[in-house]
């Protein structure tokens, strides 16, 4: 990934820093309180490329919500910019720092605090691991559904900030639908309570869904409450061939319209197949022109498996074969988890597009993008979540040549306004964060984009929290 150059910070800026550092360490302990220029630097970006990044004055680590409350009162009355990060696991930028400001980790409020099986919920603290989670809860025979592909590394409050998806949402939902209430941090210290522990609720505005895809601009997150499923029995995988991505997708638009209900249905192109079997000799078909993941996790996948499968062989495929065994398809799960790293490691940087349209214009999407790497002479990978229409084709270039780096820029954006014109939107799960701010304009128009101004000033109003993401 490319990254703007960080600044060693100024003389000024250290000047400044010093009356800010003492007011932290007034009510955090001084681990929490890094100050090295090194140490900061390395917190200054997330994963995202072509997105500008300054020098933070000071991180914090933060363990309970009180220090948080601590953070937030000092940079009200200091005006001081605040970024909240988790994992940096993202793609937008909206966990870059500013110039100066204070970037505020939560990775240290990692406390799974309670687990109840009776009323489904889990709440737990924002530095919590998506994964972690997962296996906690698993062991009271449920489920927490929502799993990015970097569900090892990524943060419940991360995924909360950018109301992140993944790979089961076909069946199962976003993270908006499992957050059932919030503690929030204001800008200015203040701890509101949004949302409830109960399955329903319509008491007043939904704030809780407010928060949800925010991306650090309204407060901070420090604790939620989540929804939890039964777990659900163990699920199989079919992999089907497709001669083109249209074929494919026709049969995206079979299974939908046939009402099955996949746990996962997922799509990678024939440059994605081999970035992978390249990257982890997986052995995957490389005569593919695209490779159909399908899964269910009923009481008989292997009959509803074999119902999809007959559609897939309608729409073309030239072979489909199921997994024989848990272990063939977790397999497969895999290859399709390692796709974007395998995809960067094709020429050392990409730009992972997020674009999500209609799944029955899910094939114009694919083959206008094959058109795009055509005029540029770029190879870009498609990897999407197929059952709800979200694709990621990834650019992938050389960051060192100014001319590949230009058209790849080029192409990202072409990318993003054929989704547009196919009736979609600029971003399904990655957030907009600092890449997309252009966008976003566009796709919500004028007076969308002032009313979101007007909520941003209700709860931010000396505009501290995350500046400069989204607007």
């Amino acid at each position: 990934m490319i990254m703007s150059r960080i600044e060693a910070p100024r003389d000024e800026d250290t000047v400044a820093a010093g009356p800010l550092v003492d007011r932290l360490l007034g009510g955090l302990p001084a681990e929490a309180v890094l100050t090295d220029p090194d140490v900061t630097a390395s917190y200054a970006h997330d994963m995202a490329s072509f997105c500008p990044a300054g020098s933070p004055a000071v991180v914090v680590l933060p363990r309970t919500v009180e220090q948080v409350q601590h953070v937030m009162r000092t940079a009200t009355e200091l005006r001081v910019p605040v970024v909240p990060q988790g994992a940096r696991t993202g793609l937008s930028g909206a966990a870059n720092a500013t110039d100066g400001c204070i970037v505020l980790s939560l990775t240290k409020m990692d406390r799974i605090l309670e687990i109840d099986p009776v009323n489904r919920i889990a709440v737990v603290e924002p530095g919590v691991i998506n994964a972690a989670l997962s296996r906690a809860v698993a062991e009271h025979g449920l489920a927490y559904p929502p799993d990015p592909s970097s569900w090892e590394m990524c943060t419940i409050g991360g995924n909360i900030g950018t109301a992140s998806g993944g790979l089961c949402c076909v069946k199962y939902g976003v993270t908006a639908e499992y957050v059932l209430g919030l503690d929030v941090v204001l800008a200015d210290g203040r701890l509101l309570t949004t949302g409830r522990r109960t399955v329903k609720g319509v008491a007043g505005y939904d704030l809780t869904r407010l928060f949800v895809g925010s991306e650090g601009s309204l407060g901070i997150v420090v604790r939620a409450v989540l929804a939890l499923r039964p777990k659900p029995p163990e699920q199989l995988v079919l992999a089907a061939e497709f001669a083109s991505g249209a074929a494919a997708s026709d049969a995206v638009c079979r299974i939908m319209a046939g009402g099955h209900v996949p746990s996962l249905l997922e799509l990678m192109d024939r440059t994605t197949v081999k970035a992978v079997n390249d990257m982890a000799r997986m052995g995957l078909p490389e005569s593919t022109e695209a490779l159909l993941l399908a899964a269910f996790d009923t009481t008989d996948p292997a009959a509803d498996l074999a119902a999809l499968g007959a559609l897939c062989e309608e729409a073309g495929a030239t072979q489909v074969v199921p997994a024989e065994d848990a272990a063939e398809s977790e397999m497969l799960l895999q290859a399709r988890r390692m796709s974007l790293v395998a995809l960067e490691a094709v020429k050392g940087t990409t730009m992972i597009d997020d674009v999500c349209v209609p799944r029955s214009r899910l094939g114009e999407l694919i083959e206008g993008v094959e058109r795009i790497s055509e005029k540029h002479g770029l190879t870009i990978g498609v990897v999407a979540h197929a059952g709800d229409g979200n694709t990621h084709p990834t650019v992938c270039f050389d960051a060192s040549d100014p001319d590949e780096s230009r058209r790849a820029r080029e192409s990202f954006d072409e990318i993003m306004a054929l989704g547009l014109e196919l009736g979609g939107t600029i971003t399904g799960e990655h957030g907009v964060g600092v890449l997309k701010k252009e966008w976003l304009a566009r796709e919500a128009g004028p007076v969308s984009m002032e009313m979101q101004r007007a909520v941003k000033r209700a709860f931010d109003p000396l505009d501290i929290l995350n500046p400069g993401k989204l607007f």
